[in-house]
């Protein structure tokens, strides 16, 4: 399986997730649907990642 870079706006997406999850559970910020469940955001986000590494036009 050929693996290759993923697209800027899936990193972008990814990386926007991530400093969200962060956000919400370092700085006590309250964001709807996403505050209380900052593990689930993030493994969605590296599973984004992950695909957009391994599929083409993602």
């Amino acid at each position: 399986m050929g693996l290759k870079a993923p697209g800027i706006i899936t990193f972008m997406l990814s990386v926007i997730l991530v400093v969200i999850a962060i956000v919400g559970k370092f700085f006590g910020a309250t964001i709807p649907l996403i505050s209380g469940h900052e593990f689930y955001v993030l493994l969605l986000s590296h599973a984004l990642l992950v695909l957009g590494c391994m599929m083409r036009g993602l």
